[in-house]
């Protein structure tokens, strides 16, 4: 029972086997370890992964110890050494705990048990980590072949001992003796999983040597003279190879004397690689050669040349990848060099190739496809989130960057992982992450292969398997569970995280960007990239390059970065209008991030963040300008859902709560106009990248604004309060803001003004006099807070559509309104009032002010003969008076024909006429009111549809002018590259073809011109 304690199952059994006298480490009249010294022997034995495997395993070794020396002392000597040495203990009763395989060895071969003694007498080779050249000369020594006369550049037939039977089973107990000690140190030690790859990598290697003498050795006297080298290539050329695993190897031959024929040495090179094949399948594992050209069915040998040949014109991309971990393993040295340095190169070019990144995709996926289903959970190698997935990524990321950066031309996965997150590629704690993972899922797989000496990536469904794993990882329970409770935790944390990293790095879209510049123009310093940049279309290309020196120079991590990153932004400033400018406005927010990395890593890391900084900054001055004052807004680029403007409600809520926590009403306005500059920037990169139609992106700007107005007004009382010494709740009066002309209807623009009214109440018991004070001087403080100028984008507080415009009081008391619209009001001024909404201040006020002009701007029997001649008259005098001197009718955005005014008139002539009869022209919204114009029959679909192409059309053009320029204007630019730029900003694509939008802005305005004549002059058309 005590023993079941301890961890072994088979309790009985196991006080059997330690009680017999061939141990002699259990009492049973006691129940408890013999002596004080068998008591750690006996806790080794139950931290082993099989506690019973390894009493068992233990005493079947001493058996065979006594069996080997009938004197016993052979099997004396283990058990006291046993006793004595912590390290053996650890090693070999762990070994025995965690491979049958193994014990069945040490059982076949007793006395290589003292491999595994690190301090005793007997030190054997494997006490600690024998160097590569070393395990060679072991293993050649073994087999009887002299280390100092290697088996190639001589006459086949001289160059090694007679390959017998014998030496073949002595280079197998060789392997196995080199296995055994290094699973004690790995088992008993803790080596990590690197190094125990790493040394069955060097083991691989000495064995392949040795074979290569024995098949040597077994030729013919007369076989023809050849070099002969072995290169290795995947695991084992990347120093990466499991317990058990197949060795891929492809050979090269060449003969000894150049000028002599290459069949005759070719051919006895095949038969010395088929024998090596044969011996190494014999002593340790399978070498698989069908990684050479045409697989298996291709030659077995070829020479550097035809190697060569082949790369260089029929290879498909994943032979590439799979040189990519190549190196010279056996046989000459000098030819397996040749052989590196004759491919090497193409190895980093191959990434060139079309669909290259597509097309190593789409070989990962179908590895996935192929597991059968029942084994897709339990696949550490294949499966999602397994050793693969590391390796794909890691693999592909080394193809494309590598080559410019040599740093990435390393063979390992791990190795390979930390020269990416040196380069900046990957970041610090990504690669971490991996190198952790990858760690942990090759140490559970070396595990897993050590129990039967098998080949497996499979993770048992047996539970007493799982156990046995879980236990010889060195899992114990905790809050989680029983140790395969732990087990299943940790595999399932690291697969989740591995497959997540996958998914990032090896579906990154800068992946293929970066695979399209070609190699040499990634070198961004060199004079092929001065031209590549003049081919590209940079105006200045020795400004560009200047630009790139900034960016790039020094040895800095952020400096790597900008080396990795640049060319695939480049491309994408090339397609803009004007490439130079991008490239400027990218340096100028670079640099007003300074070092800070989190922006580099942005952009490399999330989806397609760096293709759409670039194609904004090659696209919009204004949005240059907002990122330079607000870089940390880049976030936004990175979600799509952070693209989707946020309405006037939570703006005004979060803004408000902001602005008051300032300390003043100076800091107030600061707070809030940095939140505005990044809604700004919010919707002008949704709109350029094509999410916002020119209805939404009216919407959006205007929501912007009256937030911007509800927070600006609520700091504004603020200052008012501070100034006269009172709480901002005792001001006097209620103060309501009304929304007008594209403020009121939803359809403001990137330059438009904020048209609104001011409306003031006094409140009960208060002065009238000192209420209209109060709300003027809070209307002034306003419109001086929010226009005051600064880096912000101007937003101007226009309040000239007030009575009497300019001459007239800021701000009036709703009475004043009243009086002033019964008694002076203007045909101009009602209609101008079909845009007034309640924006900011007193809501109930905003209602009856809304209350009080209704009856005006829907006028119950419409409008007289001589109000629509004014209104006509008015709008002829704004076209002759106000169309600035030298513009374009034919192309101003505003005044122009077919332009904004023509058909927001229009509309408006007809809300005047009818809205008081017909509901659903009450809308402050020229869109929404012309389709109820169309629904009510008062316009032809086709007249609709004309006059809504064309404010659609000049609204994204008004727009776009801006966007590019960084400042307003109406008129569309003269052809070049402001003109294509705006082109592209209307949604003519990437290639912004300037002529088209010109000649559709044309046609469509003077389409929507004949409807204006027909409907608001009353013209008979013509034709």
């Amino acid at each position: 029972v005590r023993l079941v304690r301890f961890g072994f199952d088979d309790g009985e059994r196991a006080a059997r086997l330690l009680s017999d006298p061939a141990l002699g480490l259990w009492d049973l009249d006691r129940n408890e370890p013999a002596d004080p010294e068998a008591g750690p022997v006996v806790s080794a034995l139950a931290r082993a992964g099989d506690p019973d495997l390894a009493v068992l395993s233990l005493h079947r070794l001493v058996e065979a110890l006594d069996k080997a020396d009938p004197g016993g002392g052979a099997a004396a000597a283990l058990l006291a050494r046993l006793r004595g040495s912590g390290p053996l203990r650890g090693r070999l009763l762990a070994v025995l705990g965690a491979s049958s395989g193994l014990a069945d060895h040490v059982a076949a071969s007793p006395g290589d048990w003292t491999v595994l003694d690190a301090d005793g007498h007997a030190v054997g080779v494997g006490a600690v980590r024998p160097a590569a050249h070393a395990l060679e000369r072991q293993f050649l020594a073994a087999v009887g072949a002299d280390p100092d006369d290697p088996p190639w550049g001589v006459r086949l037939g001289k160059a090694a001992p007679d390959a017998s039977r014998e030496r073949i089973s002595a280079l197998r107990l060789a392997y196995r003796r080199a296995v055994l000690s290094l699973a004690g140190r790995d088992l008993g030690d803790g080596l990590s999983a690197e190094d125990v790859a790493g040394e069955l990598s060097d083991i691989a290697a000495a064995v392949l040597t040795a074979a290569l003498a024995l098949a040597v050795a077994e030729q013919p006297a007369d076989a023809a003279a050849c070099r002969l080298a072995v290169i290795g290539l995947g695991k084992c050329g990347g120093r990466e190879l499991n317990y058990v695993s197949d060795v891929d190897v492809v050979f090269v031959a060449e003969p000894v004397d150049p000028t002599d024929a290459e069949s005759p040495a070719l051919a006895s090179a095949t038969r010395v690689a088929a024998a090596l094949m044969r011996i190494c399948r014999e002593t340790a594992w399978e070498v698989d050669a069908a990684l050479r050209p045409e697989g298996k069915a291709g030659a077995l040998v070829r020479t550097v040349a035809g190697h060569r040949a082949y790369y260089e014109h029929w290879a498909s991309t994943w032979e590439f990848q799979a040189l990519l971990k190549m190196r010279p393993v056996a046989g000459d040295p000098d030819l397996g060099r040749a052989y590196v340095d004759g491919l090497w190169p193409m190895v980093w070019t191959s990434g060139e190739r079309p669909g290259f990144v597509a097309e190593i995709q789409a070989m990962r996926r179908r590895v996935e496809e192929n597991i059968p289903p029942a084994q897709a959970e339990r696949e550490l190698k294949l499966g999602r989130g397994g050793l693969r997935d590391v390796e794909f990524a890691v693999q592909l990321l080394q193809l494309v960057h590598g080559r410019a950066d040599p740093s990435l031309r390393v063979g390992g996965t791990i190795p390979a992982l930390m020269a990416l997150s040196a380069g900046g590629y990957v970041g610090r704690a990504d690669a971490a992450t991996l190198v952790a993972s990858y760690r942990f899922l090759r140490t559970v797989e070396h595990r897993l292969q050590l129990l039967r000496l098998r080949r497996t990536h499979l993770l048992p469904s047996d539970e007493q398997q799982l156990r046995w794993l879980a236990r010889s990882l060195g899992y114990k329970p905790d809050q989680r569970g029983d140790a395969v409770a732990v087990l299943r935790s940790e595999l399932a944390l690291h697969t989740r995280e591995v497959r997540r990293l996958h998914e990032k790095l090896f579906y990154r879209p800068l992946l293929s960007a970066v695979a399209r510049v070609p190699g040499e123009q990634l070198q961004l310093g060199s004079k092929a990239a001065g031209d590549w940049l003049r081919a590209l279309g940079f105006a200045d290309p020795d400004g560009a390059l200047r630009h790139l020196a900034a960016l790039t120079g020094g040895v800095s991590r952020s400096a790597s970065m900008q080396r990795y990153l640049l060319p695939v932004l480049l491309q994408t400033f090339a397609s803009c209008a004007d490439p130079d400018a991008g490239l400027l406005a990218y340096r100028q927010v670079s640099e007003a991030l300074g070092g800070n990395q989190w922006f580099l890593r942005l952009l490399r890391d999330e989806g397609q963040v760096a293709e759409r900084l670039a194609q904004l900054l090659g696209s919009s001055r204004y949005v240059a300008s907002l990122l330079t004052h607000t870089p940390e807004a880049l976030r936004i680029l990175a979600d799509d859902d952070e693209l989707e403007p946020r309405s006037a409600t939570s703006l005004a809520g979060a803004w408000r709560a902001a602005a008051g926590r300032a300390p003043d009403p100076q800091a107030g306005i600061r707070v809030l106009r940095g939140l505005r500059r990044q809604e700004l920037l919010r919707v002008a990169c949704a709109d350029l990248l094509g999410r916002l139609d020119v209805v939404r992106v009216g919407h959006a700007l205007t929501d912007i604004a009256v937030a911007t107005l509800q927070a600006g007004l609520d700091v504004a009382v603020r200052a008012y309060a501070h100034e006269t010494g009172i709480a901002p709740d005792d001001v006097p009066m209620d103060l309501t803001v009304i929304g007008m002309g594209r403020l009121g209807g939803g359809e403001m623009g990137y330059g438009s003004d904020a048209d609104v009214l001011f409306v003031h109440r006094a409140r009960a018991g208060a002065d009238e006099g000192k209420a209209a004070a109060a709300a003027n001087a809070v209307a002034h403080t306003l419109r001086r807070l929010l226009g005051e100028p600064a880096p912000d984008p101007a937003f101007d507080v226009d309040a000239d559509l007030r009575p009497e415009g300019r001459q007239g009081a800021l701000v009036r008391s709703l009475s004043a309104f009243g009086e002033y619209y019964e008694r002076w009001v203007s045909v101009w001024e009602v209609q101008a009032l079909l845009r007034a909404v309640p924006a900011a201040g007193d809501a109930e006020l905003g209602a009856a002010f809304v209350e009080l002009v209704d009856p005006l701007r829907y006028p119950a029997e419409g409008l007289s003969a001589e109000q629509v001649a004014e209104i006509r008259r008015i709008k002829a005098r704004v076209e002759r008076e106000r169309l600035p001197r030298g513009a374009d009718p034919a192309t101003h955005t505003k005044l122009g024909r077919g332009g904004l005014a023509d058909v927001e008139w229009t509309v408006q002539l007809l809300q005047l006429e009818h809205a008081a009869e017909l509901p659903a022209l009450r809308t402050p919204s020229t869109m929404d009111a012309l389709a109820a114009l169309r629904d009510a029959g008062l316009l032809e679909p086709e007249q609709a549809d004309a006059l809504r192409a064309a404010w659609e059309l000049a609204s994204r053009a008004r727009n776009a002018i801006f966007l590019v320029r960084g400042r307003p204007s109406d008129q569309l630019p003269r052809p070049g590259l402001e003109l294509a730029g705006v082109a592209r900003a209307s949604g003519y694509g990437p290639d912004g073809d300037a002529g088209q939008f010109v000649d559709d802005y044309r046609r469509t305005t003077r389409r929507a011109r004949g409807v204006v004549e027909q409907l608001f002059y009353g013209l008979t058309p013509t034709g």
